[in-house]
């Protein structure tokens, strides 16, 4: 996610209906596993993501790292729970103070995006979020995963999960990557499943099931990409053996996914129906 990259033709793609919901046989063998960490998100509405599990990015680009337009805040507005069991995270069109001078784009879109960073990570295990996407050019929702040693190995050196990105401009297509030391933005192993009817139609549980030396992608129940130490370039590290901490945002326009145009409707609107995590 923090990153410039033009993926589509890097990423091996498989047509399945998004309804799909048993993986195929012998797809892979699924290990037992325990709740450790969740949000339900049933709040009342209004209510701004729990503080005990939950922080917020705030500002814009450069720090992002992608030519993204969109400004991140810890408002309401942007992130909050709608009381029916939601959490919504919404890319609007307005201006506040201090979007003034953005670097990219019209200077008129905030957004939200939420962490678990110093407040939940876990090395293994599965790692979901029950989720609708909004549809439109320019709009990258994501639910992905970082390395908890970021601060002192800085990234990509750390270690990034991306376990659900769907871009606007290819509405059909789920992308899975990881990015290390040597491999990563365009460069990072990556896998794709194609759908039959736009992801944004409906829910889909997105997740991966992560063991020692292997990261499994599924959307609802299906699995559709593995990565393992092989998949990595010779004489680079394997950077996934340690704790990683969760991240859901709206990204808005940049390299990738491109800019939104007059079709792309605002507020956006990204729902999180839970989000769960087992070892």
């Amino acid at each position: 996610m923090r990153r410039t990259r033009l993926v589509a033709a890097l990423l091996a793609a498989a047509v399945v209906s998004p309804a799909l919901t048993t993986a195929p046989a012998g797809a892979y063998e699924r290990p037992a596993l325990a709740l450790t960490w969740q949000d339900e998100f049933d709040s009342p509405a209004g209510t701004l993501p729990s503080a005990s599990r939950w922080n917020f990015d705030v500002g814009g680009e450069p720090q992002w790292g992608n030519e993204e337009w969109q400004y991140y805040t810890d408002r309401a507005e942007n992130v909050s729970t709608d009381g029916a069991g939601l959490l919504v995270v919404q890319a609007r069109k307005e201006k506040l103070a201090g979007m003034e001078n953005c670097p990219y784009g019209t200077c008129d879109i905030t957004s939200g995006r939420i962490t678990t960073k110093a407040k939940f990570d876990q090395a293994y295990g599965k790692f979901e979020a029950r989720i609708k996407i909004p549809d439109g050019p320019g709009l990258w929702p994501a639910f992905w995963m970082m390395g908890s040693n970021i601060d002192e190995a800085g990234w990509p050196n750390n270690g990034e999960i991306d376990i659900m990105e769907i871009v606007g401009s290819e509405p059909y297509t789920l992308y899975g990557t990881v990015h290390g030391p040597g491999y990563h933005s365009e460069n990072g192993p990556g896998g794709s499943i194609t759908a039959a009817s736009k992801w944004a139609d409906a829910f889909h549980n997105y997740a991966v099931e992560w063991s020692p030396n292997k990261i499994v992608w599924t959307v609802d129940g299906t699995a559709f990409h593995t990565v393992t130490p092989d998949d990595i370039p010779a004489g680079a590290t394997w950077v996934f053996d340690h704790s990683f901490y969760l991240l859901l945002n709206l990204a808005v326009g940049g390299v990738w996914p491109g800019p939104p145009t007059s079709s792309t409707q605002f507020p956006a609107k990204m729902l999180v129906d839970y989000v769960r995590v087992y070892s």
